[in-house]
């Protein structure tokens, strides 16, 4: 009497249930090589992605440090063993940035600096891109109100803005920011 299967059906179920579980596994381990991969565990040169630039240690030498030093100081650096474990660089610009403030018959007067704690690239990068740097610079004091440029608050927030803006540019043309803090050498408002 038959029950509706033939004995032959079962091996062909099992047989079914083990390629889709073959199939199955054989998927989960290419997407974990690919994982592997992409992250840079496997193949490759080992850097999973673009050169980008590199945070560099106290004491450590930057593989692309400024040839010369602006002041003339030939001396090995000394860093302190606190605060953090990265060392600083600084990008002063040259020329002050004046812009008149927004709704408002006051201009503002600033000397900046950038700094940064990855390597020499990104300063390289804020130097060659300078001009277009300085127009995204003036258009942030332009948008900023005058009640801002008096409240310690405000500056701070400004300095925030003002590195946003210049890693916009940076990331617009290199790929890559890497400018964490705005610094305020001179402030003047009229």
């Amino acid at each position: 009497m038959a029950t509706g299967k033939d004995e032959g059906d079962k091996p062909k179920g099992r047989m079914m249930k083990v390629a889709i579980g073959a199939l199955a596994l054989l998927a989960v381990g290419a997407g974990g090589a690919y994982g592997a991969f992409a992250a840079g565990l496997l193949g490759g040169d080992g850097k999973g992605g673009p050169d980008l630039p590199k945070f560099v240690a106290k004491g450590e030498t930057d593989p692309y440090a400024p040839a010369g030093d602006k002041g003339g100081n030939t001396g090995q650096i000394v860093h302190g063993e606190g605060g953090s474990e990265y060392r600083t660089a600084y990008y002063s610009f040259g020329d002050s940035f004046t812009s008149n403030l927004a709704d408002s018959p006051a201009l503002i007067q600033v000397d900046l600096a950038v700094s940064t704690r990855r390597d020499g690239r990104v300063l390289q990068w804020v130097e060659n891109h300078e001009l277009a740097i300085r127009s995204a610079i003036l258009v942030q004091l332009a948008a900023t109100p005058e009640a801002d440029v008096y409240a310690v608050e405000g500056k701070q927030k400004l300095a925030r803005r003002l590195a946003k803006a210049i890693n916009d540019v940076l990331e617009e043309n290199e790929g890559f920011g890497g400018i964490e803090n705005v610094h305020f050498k001179g402030f003047l408002v009229q």
